[in-house]
């Protein structure tokens, strides 16, 4: 039986003295969150409150309760269980130590049947945060002996924000000799891929039978034997090539029940196709295998970089995440990959990633610094990462380990000797044998990059770099743009919100010194194109339709260079406080971006594709454009594709083209079309119409368009 507890929260200055009376706290969740309704923070995301907390970041926490629970039965024990307690901490019973830990990924199983007593005082005291003493030159340096998560500590997107407490449930529990302690299932493919051989691993003093019933709840197993062979299985596919079938299994003993399910497939990082021609020996490192083969069929893997929704990551919600990932596998995403600076997610996110057909590129706590591999870092590390992979293994979403992110630029510094990297691989190896590991991303062959619509220097649009890049995988890069206007109300005082300019409140919502002076705001970029900024409404408007038109020409330029290129991740897909401009997808807590609607059109399975070469035209321009038929799906394709050039009123049909016949996860290069532009008034866009012979594959390109000067004046028209 569990007994869920009363917490309160206390706050303590680093000399022990209670600087506040206890106040209520919720757990799972922050004590920072907590602390700020308490103190009358109201708005987190207004202006600049959140600095408010700063000076919390050198004191202690207090959570403490009065245990309650029901003393136990004969031959019943009864367990403190804290699932998930970041970060550092000691744990107190009436004022003895009973327990001390560093790590908020390995959970907490305490027998206090000889020592516990109902009114007694239960305490956990939480530590400061990690920081690396001496010198640093930024903030995220600090994290560089810490396993918890780098994204606190502060980014290009979330605020610095050093949150602790009870992140994950904590309770009391009685158990008997059935309690079963751990169940997991392991399974063996067949070469044919249907069939397969199952063995449980259970931890229980009794006897335990299991059961496994398919998608339907049809039995397909039952008995007392924790090995057996099942046939005739169905397979877990990611979303796009098939069904994200599971299997439910029920571990029994006479007094405990455990379950959970399973989803069948097989899993390889290959290379790429024609990655490396060269024909010498010994074959180059150059590139890093980056295909992803699933159930022996090669996947264009497309979709986005995870980040925590919230800042307070341990008020998440299973509702939280599933609204997100339901719009991320409608948005026709098929993987998502899990930064490795916001840590590990909670159970419901895995779970709610295997029904959706979402694969999860997983990285470790590692971001944007050198771990040094000192004695006390690699034990935590290696602790946190154990748990870690012994509870994620299970997850069919999971289809790739990955030591952290930007490990080996240059103001990392880590390589493939680096202990850290070498432990994860090592751990990796001996815990998820089956599951691929890398060391790192970016790595060879593979880009981060870039994150503006335009180069800063030679004025070069996404449109044209991308056609040129011959990158294996695209596993970083952004567009940036403001959030809504009525959003930047919400968190911009009324007196600063135009002019646009660096005022604090701008820039601690990230629209400047983000990343170098004018990012993410951009402005200068934005008067390239379309002139003068002179409201917020044109600014927003502007540069939304920038990261729209991007992230559509990203996108689909990656999957036309399918199969050398494998993956196209955007970074970055939500955010976790409402920032005033960010390459997300996704404004917080759940506003679509248009930019949004673009990737959910490129990533259709099937659709009518146009290479254009640059975003900017002009009246007079030779407009040209490759027309293409991209064919992500597992089914053969053939189609009659009409194209056609609007500009005001004016409209022209240019061609239209009855395609082959595509086969599975094949593109087509079609014909081109070419159009000199007239001399149309009153308008800055013109598009590019691609329809289909059902409509369902249809597509728009929304591009810029403005008068040369002769045309202006003269009136003539060009056609």
């Amino acid at each position: 039986m569990r007994f869920d507890q009363q917490w309160l929260g206390g706050q303590y200055d680093p000399d022990g003295i209670v600087k506040h009376a206890l106040f209520p706290v919720e757990v799972p969740g922050n004590i920072q969150y907590d602390y700020a309704k308490y103190i009358g923070i109201e708005d987190l995301q207004y202006a600049s409150e959140v600095k408010r907390l700063e000076e919390t970041e050198n004191y202690y926490w207090e959570y403490r309760c009065n245990l309650s629970f029901k003393a136990p039965a004969a031959r019943e024990r009864i367990f403190l269980v804290a699932e998930g307690v970041d970060y550092q901490f000691d744990i107190l019973l009436d004022g003895e130590k009973i327990h001390s830990q560093e790590g908020m990924y390995t959970p907490v199983e305490l027998d206090l049947t000889e020592i516990a007593r109902p009114g007694a005082l239960l305490q956990f005291i939480i530590y400061p945060h990690p920081r690396r003493p001496g010198p640093y030159l930024s903030y995220r340096d600090l994290a560089d002996q810490s396993c918890k998560p780098p994204v606190v500590y502060g980014w290009d997107w979330n605020p610095r924000l050093l949150i602790s407490g009870l992140w994950q449930p904590c309770y009391l529990e009685t158990r008997d000799h059935g309690y079963i302690r751990s169940c997991e299932p392991f399974y063996t493919l067949n070469e044919t891929r249907d069939s397969a051989s199952i063995r449980f691993e259970t931890d229980c003093d009794e006897a335990v039978s299991y059961t496994l019933l398919d998608a339907e709840g049809n039995i397909v197993y039952q008995g007392s034997q924790p090995e057996f062979q099942l046939d005739q299985i169905h397979l877990w596919w990611c979303n796009g090539q098939g069904t994200p079938y599971l299997y439910t299994w029920i571990a029994e003993s006479k007094s405990h029940k455990r379950q959970g399910r399973i989803g069948f497939r097989t899993v390889r990082l290959i290379q790429n196709a024609d990655a490396n021609e060269k024909n010498v020996f010994p074959k180059p490192r150059y590139p890093a295998f980056m295909t992803i083969e699933l159930n022996g069929r090669p996947i264009f893997a497309k979709g986005s970089n995870w980040v925590n929704p919230e800042l307070f990551f341990g008020r998440i919600t299973k509702e939280r995440y599933k609204e997100l990932l339901l719009a991320a596998r409608d948005a026709n995403m098929n993987i998502l990959r899990l930064w490795g600076g916001s840590g590990f997610k909670k159970p419901a996110f895995y779970e709610l990633c295997d029904e959706l057909g979402i694969m999860l590129w997983q990285e470790f706590m590692l971001a944007c610094n050198n771990y040094r591999g000192t004695a006390h870092y690699l034990a935590i590390l290696e602790k946190e990462a154990s748990s870690a992979l012994r509870t994620l293994r299970c997850h069919p979403s999971i289809v790739l380990w990955c030591g952290g992110n930007e490990l080996f630029n240059s103001w990392s510094g880590m390589d493939e000797q680096s202990h850290a990297l070498r432990l994860l691989n090592k751990l990796c190896y001996e815990l998820d044998f089956h599951t691929p590991f890398l060391m790192t991303s970016p790595s060879a062959g593979v880009a981060h990059g870039g994150y503006l619509f335009q180069d800063e220097v030679t004025r070069e649009d996404v449109f044209s770099s991308f056609a040129r890049s011959e990158y294996t995988a695209y596993t970083e890069f952004g567009v940036p743009c403001f959030a809504d206007v009525e959003l930047l109300k919400k968190i911009i005082p009324e007196n600063e919100l135009f002019p646009i300019s660096p005022t604090e409140n701008w820039v601690t919502h990230h629209a400047f010194h983000a990343w170098g002076e004018s990012r993410w705001a951009c402005l200068p970029i934005l008067e390239y194109y379309f002139g003068k900024i002179d409201s917020l409404e044109k600014a927003v408007e502007s540069s939304q339709w920038l990261q729209h038109a991007g992230y559509h020409a990203i996108f689909e330029e990656a999957r036309r260079q399918w199969p050398h290129c494998s993956m196209a991740i955007n970074w970055c897909y939500q955010e976790p406080w409402l920032t005033a401009a960010n390459n997300s997808l996704i404004s917080y807590p759940l506003v679509f971006k248009p930019g949004y609607y673009a990737v959910k059109e490129a990533l259709r399975p099937v659709l009518a594709s146009a290479r254009i070469p640059h975003f900017a035209w002009k009246s007079g321009d030779l407009f040209s454009a490759e027309i293409w038929l991209l064919n992500d799906s597992p089914e053969i394709i053939e189609d009659e594709i009409t194209v056609s050039i609007k500009i005001g009123n004016w409209e022209k049909e240019l061609l239209t083209w009855k395609t082959d016949s595509v086969p599975q996860r094949k593109n087509l290069l079609g014909p081109s079309v070419h159009c000199i532009l007239p001399d149309i008034e009153n308008t800055d866009s013109l598009e590019l119409i691609l329809k289909s012979r059902d409509g369902k594959r249809d597509s728009r390109y929304r591009l810029h368009y403005s008068l040369r000067p002769a045309y202006r004046r003269t009136g003539q028209l060009n056609v």
